[in-house]
């Protein structure tokens, strides 16, 4: 079995390491000439745990190759981005491009699945129409699936072999093919179902935990206006055995969650009331925290705000559609911005490569990511480089209690609203 699969980034390269790893001959293809010249030298661009020395393995074994163009193969897996347009509608140039790419290289036999998340009907009314430029007859010549991705970043090389598959054939031999190759390594149960539903499948898991959050960064806001902590309320109300509220944030980032509701909502905005209301209030929570901000430092004053965090979730590099990209955009009209992630590799503007630097002359801590580090931080050696002492923490990350005893004052997202005065750089705290 030769496998080619295109588009090396936080899931085609995992995936293509893995088929390696489990003895088929890969062929890894990416646009970017940077990214293949790092993985031929054994260097990953993204950060995963474990699969930087998992490549090493492969390379060695020589079941991996990598280059900017496909070749010939058995079976192709298609993983790149599906972003969306500047009108919430989906952008598939790149799986079209991916598409056309495979189409001189593509003979009888062959298998070609679609990872990408992807609207529905994108097999029939996009992929399909472009693999027919092959002169071949893709339900009689072809094995055609959508496969869509399901796993954690952080997670990936365990997910990727432990959960379940839904594989969408445009025939059922197209399905019964493309769980053959799969269970190469996935331990986990594989449903085949037809190609619609499966991509419908990954966009409704995704638009399910965006409305979960949607709720509760609606009670996060509503608990600021009565007075009561989201957090404990939510902790207590998950006690129930058939409640699972998730936790509220300055929003929702990543590929998947910030993404995927609008591939509903585009395929019938008539109908997904639901998708669209949560999608407003979570990409509302950007502006809502800059606002929070604005309150606790007012006036004209040129305040300092030691940003924690860029990643759009704890403990990974992914900044795709992460609110605070947004925050920080929107706080450098009116303040100066120190920037701080463990984890983000990225060349940004204001960025510091330590929590000291960024914190030096810093009037406020601004909490956007839930990364471990910042659990560990002494808050009193920080407050002894600071020219203030307030952090507004969005994510509930750090002991609240043990940074106040330290001397700082604690705005925390969805908690008690506190106002604050400054008067002659010295936070007064009024609870109201």
């Amino acid at each position: 079995m030769k496998l080619c699969v295109i588009g090396l980034g936080y899931i085609g390269l995992p995936t293509a390491v893995m088929f390696a790893k489990h003895d088929t001959e890969v062929h890894g293809v990416d646009i970017s000439e940077e990214t293949i010249q790092k993985l031929v030298t054994g260097k990953i661009h993204i950060e995963e745990p474990g699969l930087e020395e998992m490549l090493g393995d492969v390379i060695k074994s020589q079941k991996i190759s990598f280059g900017l163009k496909p070749k010939q193969a058995d079976a192709f897996i298609i993983s790149v981005p599906t972003p969306i347009n500047f009108d919430k509608s989906a952008n598939l140039e790149y799986v079209k491009e991916a598409t056309r790419s495979i189409v001189p290289y593509i003979k009888k036999g062959d298998l070609i699945i679609l990872e990408s998340t992807v609207p529905p009907k994108t097999i029939e009314d996009v992929v399909l129409p472009i693999l027919k430029e092959s002169q071949l007859n893709v339900y009689e010549d072809l094995y055609v699936s959508h496969s869509p991705e399901r796993v954690l970043p952080g997670r990936l090389l365990h997910e990727l072999v432990h959960n379940d598959r839904i594989v969408g054939g445009i025939n059922t031999e197209s399905a019964i093919k493309t769980s053959s190759l799969y269970r190469t390594f996935v331990k986990g149960s594989i449903h085949l179902t037809d190609a619609t539903t499966a991509e419908m499948v990954k966009l409704m898991e995704n638009t399910y935990r965006d409305v979960n959050i949607a709720f509760a960064n609606e009670m996060a806001k509503i608990a600021e206006h009565v007075g009561f902590n989201v957090w404990e309320a939510i902790d207590l109300a998950n006690c129930h055995p058939r409640v699972n509220i998730h936790k509220p944030g300055p929003g929702v980032g990543g590929h998947c969650i910030a993404v995927d509701p609008w591939f509903i909502y585009d395929s019938a905005p008539s109908l997904a009331n639901l998708v669209r209301m949560s999608r407003t209030i979570n990409d509302g929570m950007p502006e809502y925290v800059v606002n929070k901000v604005r309150e606790l430092l007012p006036g004209q004053n040129k305040y300092t705000i030691a940003v924690f965090g860029l990643a759009f979730k704890g403990n990974i590099d992914d900044i795709r559609e992460s609110p605070a990209l947004e925050i920080v955009e929107r706080l450098h009209n009116q303040y100066n911005i120190q920037i701080f992630d463990p984890h983000v590799r990225e060349n940004i503007p204001d960025k510091k490569d330590s929590v000291h630097a960024a914190v030096k002359g810093a009037d406020a801590i601004l909490i956007l990511t839930d990364h471990n580090e910042f659990k560990e931080i002494d808050p009193t050696e920080l407050l002894l480089l600071m020219r203030g002492n307030l952090v507004l923490d969005t994510r509930n990350v750090v002991d609240h209690e043990l940074w106040s005893s330290s001397g700082f004052i604690n705005y925390v997202l969805g908690q008690p609203l506190v106002n604050y005065s400054n008067v002659g750089g010295e936070y007064i705290e009024t609870v109201r």
